[in-house]
């Protein structure tokens, strides 16, 4: 039957020259005691799962916090890097020249702008005036018109309660225009002027 006190020594042992195998590359000593060959299998196979076992649950001898390591470069794997675009746009500062034109465009949209609101307005006023006096000129008109629409009707009804009965020729001889004027384009009406003058003297 094996010492359990000398399997512990083994493992633990087996366990320190692991870790100086991966730190310093240096191959340990062998180690040799008075085990049987069949011991010393399962020993390793023991020692290994023990390793195993010990360094999923971070309680590992080699005084590393493994839990904590593997946070950490899970948090830097998961940290986001800015992006280069964002980097360009704060290290790449706007040329001089650039900003000069950018200030000029915008005294010049200025103003266009003032310029452009002036004249609408200019042209607003103009337009009011223009209104104002065609509606001025609209009412003089129709004024005017009236007048002169009743003034005729006065004047008709007074020659008509003026004139005798078989008056009928001079009144309508008021009605036409004997000034003897005549356009190129219009018929000559003398003959016709020459009649109504001697049926308007004409007694019966």
């Amino acid at each position: 039957m094996s010492d359990p006190v000398a399997e512990f020594l083994a493992r633990e042992q087996n366990v320190l020259a692991g870790i100086q195998d991966d730190s310093l590359g240096t191959s340990p000593p062998p180690y040799v005691n008075s085990i049987s060959s069949n011991d010393a299998v399962d020993n390793g196979n023991d020692t290994a799962c023990v390793n195993e076992t010990r360094l999923l649950s971070g309680t590992s001898d080699s005084g590393l916090d493994l839990p904590t390591l593997a946070n950490g470069v899970r948090r830097l794997s998961t940290t986001p890097s800015p992006s280069l675009a964002a980097m360009n746009n704060v290290s790449k500062p706007e040329p001089e020249k650039i900003k000069k034109w950018r200030e000029e465009q915008k005294i010049m949209l200025e103003k266009k702008d003032k310029n452009e609101e002036r004249k609408k307005e200019e042209m607003r006023a103009a337009g009011k005036k223009e209104l104002e006096e065609w509606y001025a000129q609209r009412a003089e008109r129709l004024a005017k018109t009236r007048a002169a629409n009743r003034k005729a009707e006065e004047d008709f009804i007074s020659d008509r309660e003026a004139l005798k009965d078989g008056a009928e020729w001079e009144r309508i001889a008021k009605l036409c225009e004997f000034s003897g004027k005549n356009s190129k384009t219009s018929s000559d009406l003398s003959r016709l002027r020459t009649l109504l003058l001697k049926l308007k003297t004409q007694k019966e």
